[in-house]
């Protein structure tokens, strides 16, 4: 319903069906403006009056926010709750029904004289602590029914439902607002933070490296005994997991903030073009991989380039015991999500442990098994979840793992 549509009802005798439009129309109103504007012309229309105002309390004075009426009342104006018959309804919590204006001595007789004003109805909005008025007009004596302050007391009452709704509506837009700002300064405080990891923690790190280095030029590894070997080898080996620590922190930190590009992305020719590079850089070993002709799917391809990678240097990684290493890759059509999937015939492992696999610096094998941080698969499981998919994996000891994820079409 709109304000045009109004006007297809006759001026009285709407009676309780228009009041249950003007309620659903009410009930979609965000804001104080889209409340007024229904509710003054629904008043006026309600009791066939030749005037509506919609009145709020402003503290001690009442406001006349806005108005329907056949010439100007007090839109705009203020006056004080004790010098107005809208403010004595809020005050005494009800209805105010007056005849004639000029023989009731509540009405400030000068400020109706400029007006075409004779008998009026006043109804608080909220018998319970009142929070405005709505007001009725006629430019005759006119006694208010029983039946005409029955209906605009009921719109006063879904109006003062509606603008609760409305304070706490905006209230949560605040709070929306304010949490949005709050993530933004935290943002920047992680970008400070990343900032100052890669620079006040790799600093120490890179001086470590270069005086172990110059001690190990001066030394010479022969003039040493295979004790300090050992501890030369355990120094510069830490240093270096370290730092790769440090890189696996900062990669993650930047991956959160990244925003999506999404496109429709060949997956296809991606994992062919990872998988003949891989084959290049681990010449030496028996490496197949399987790979069925996978789907496109909507997807920022930098990023999912990136799951792609960590699903498949994963499988390499954990099969580089196995005599021949053999990686499948594959898909399952799910209707409107589709489902992908990395097997590999490696070192597996407990599935007991699963719900750690993708926590950062979580590793199901020790250092000396199988080198690595522990921060893929958790930039893998952001990536997907940023994509509104999912990631999980099934395994066996020494059977290999499948790493599956799924992302919506």
């Amino acid at each position: 319903m709109n304000t045009s549509s109004l006007e297809e009802y006759p001026a009285v005798g709407l009676g309780m069906e228009y009041l249950i439009e003007v309620v659903q129309e009410l009930s979609l109103a965000r804001d104080l403006n889209s409340i007024t504007r229904i509710v003054r012309v629904a008043a006026r229309k309600l009791t066939g009056a030749d005037g509506a105002t919609f009145v709020l309390q402003d503290k001690d004075h009442c406001f006349y926010a806005d108005e329907d009426a056949i010439s100007p009342l007090w839109k705009g104006s203020r006056f004080p709750m004790s010098r107005c018959i809208s403010g004595w309804s809020m005050v005494n919590k009800k209805a105010v029904a007056i005849e004639d204006v000029y023989l009731d001595d509540r009405i400030p007789h000068d400020a109706y004289r400029p007006t075409f004003v004779k008998g009026l109805l006043i109804v608080p909005i909220r018998t319970i602590n009142p929070m405005g008025a709505i007001g009725n007009y006629w430019r005759h004596k006119h006694k208010p029914t029983a039946y005409e302050i029955k209906l605009l007391q009921s719109l006063a009452d879904t109006t003062a439902v509606v603008m609760e709704n409305v304070r706490v509506y905006e209230e949560l837009e605040q709070r929306v607002k304010d949490r949005t700002f709050e993530l933004e300064a935290a943002t920047k405080s992680l970008e400070a933070y990343s900032h100052s990891v890669s620079h006040d923690l790799k600093a120490p790190l890179r001086s470590i490296r270069g005086f172990f280095e110059i001690f190990h030029e001066r030394l010479k590894e022969e003039d040493l005994d295979e004790q300090q070997k050992d501890a030369a080898h355990r120094i510069f080996n830490n240093v270096n997991y370290m730092e790769k620590l440090i890189d696996g922190l900062l990669a993650f930190s930047k991956m959160g903030r990244q925003r999506l590009s999404k496109s429709m992305t060949p997956m296809e020719s991606m994992v062919k073009e990872l998988c003949s590079s891989i084959k290049e850089r681990e010449s030496s070993r028996s490496l197949e991989f399987d790979i069925t002709e996978l789907p496109c799917a909507p997807a920022d391809p930098m990023l999912i380039r990136q799951v792609w990678t960590n699903l498949l240097s994963n499988a390499v990684k954990f099969t580089g015991k196995k005599a021949n290493s053999i990686i499948a890759v594959g898909f399952k059509d799910h209707g409107n999500r589709i489902e992908y999937f990395v097997k590999d015939n490696g070192a597996g492992f407990d599935m007991k442990y699963k719900d750690r696999l993708f926590g950062m610096f979580q590793r199901m094998h020790s250092q000396r098994e199988f080198e690595g941080v522990g921060i893929g698969l958790s930039i893998a499981e952001q990536i997907v979840l940023k994509h509104d998919g999912k990631i999980w994996v099934e395994a066996e000891v020494e059977k290999g793992a499948t790493f599956h994820f799924e992302l919506p079409k």
